[in-house]
């Protein structure tokens, strides 16, 4: 075993978009397990959108990263030494590794996995974003068969989930996506009935335009991801008594906030077409993950529902992979094989 493991820091705090000088790279002595933890040598690590919002010293659900502290993430890899029941070296375990390639875990705060479960699968689609986009339609979204559902960020982890979950469910499904080519995918691969490249329409009128048509009933459901013109064209779409569960903003992650006050028509369309808008962080839903794996582990063992990984390779190629994902260069769940 080596005496020393890496890791990726946060150097300082972002101006606007983040930059790899935001990131440093740092070599530390390797750390051993005490009672009741293991030692993981991470193989795969998550990079997603909310860790944008770690990199700010702002209050939010959960606290900021320290300067010079690891940067946070979800990550699955093999037990090489432990001191926790019911965990042996070998085993291959998930947990909060944070982007370095190795870390010591509460052996009460990883999940061994079932022999046969892809280890990159529980960082997506078995994972934390598949299980937002699950609790969140159902809880949410309260989806029944002939409503009509937009989705932004439609082939990314979570939004894919929504999609599909509610075609099955007999919902009218349209895709808002980031060129032709993810437009393509979310259609073919994950089965969107539209889908709408956001790119092609300069301001929010024009897009607004593009949805209506594919949406002549109008929105039931909108699938909040982005926030930004997405937003100001759906909102004067919706039905009455439409549900926006609000899952991300990421058009704003980066402090961009130049378009048009939004706040007065917002407030007028939730008030005058009584909708139903629900912020929710999945961190609170967590005791409902064992009925999620039930139903929709099978599935994707099935062919029912389709996933995409795009896999950075190294742990030094994070941050390149990170940046570009907030900028929208990802197709598919954002994971690096270490």
């Amino acid at each position: 075993m080596s005496d020393t493991y890496r890791r990726i820091a946060l150097a300082r705090r972002p101006d606007g978009a983040a930059t790899t000088e935001d990131f440093s790279f740092e070599t530390d002595p390797m750390p051993e397990p005490g009672d009741g933890e293991v030692l993981v040598e991470v193989q795969w690590m998550s990079l997603d959108p909310y860790m944008r919002g770690r990199m700010d010293d702002a209050k939010s659900y959960a606290a900021p990263v320290e300067i010079g502290g690891t940067m946070t993430a979800q990550g699955v890899g093999r037990v090489i030494a432990s001191k926790a029941e019911g965990l042996v070296e070998g085993d291959i375990v998930t947990g909060m590794t944070g982007w370095a390639s190795h870390a010591v875990l509460s052996g009460k705060e990883v999940r061994k996995l079932d022999e046969g479960t892809p280890p990159s699968a529980v960082l997506g689609v078995l994972g934390m974003p598949g299980f937002t986009g699950w609790r969140g339609l159902h809880e949410y979204g309260r989806p029944k068969s002939g409503e009509t559902l937009v989705v932004g960020a439609a082939t990314g982890p979570v939004g894919s989930m929504v999609g599909q979950l509610a075609k099955a469910m007999g919902l009218r499904t349209i895709a808002i996506a980031g060129g032709a080519e993810k437009c393509r995918i979310a259609t073919e691969t994950f089965g969107f009935d539209a889908a709408i490249d956001h790119r092609a329409h300069d301001d929010a009128r024009a897009l607004r335009k593009a949805i209506a048509e594919a949406a002549p009933d109008g929105v039931d459901i909108y699938w909040e991801n982005v926030g930004g013109k997405l937003l100001e064209a759906v909102l004067p779409l919706m039905n009455v008594h439409g549900r926006i569960p609000l899952c991300g903003a990421v058009a704003w992650y980066s402090g961009d906030v130049s378009e048009t006050n939004l706040l007065p028509m917002a407030w007028r369309s939730i008030l005058t077409k009584r909708l139903s808008v629900n912020g929710f962080i999945i961190f609170d839903h967590w005791d409902h993950y064992p009925a999620f794996l039930k139903d929709v582990a099978p599935r994707v063992a099935g062919g029912e529902i389709n996933y995409l990984e795009d896999v950075a390779e190294g742990l030094e190629n994070a941050p390149g992979a990170f940046i570009e994902m907030l900028k929208g260069g990802n197709t598919g769940k954002q994971v690096v094989k270490l």
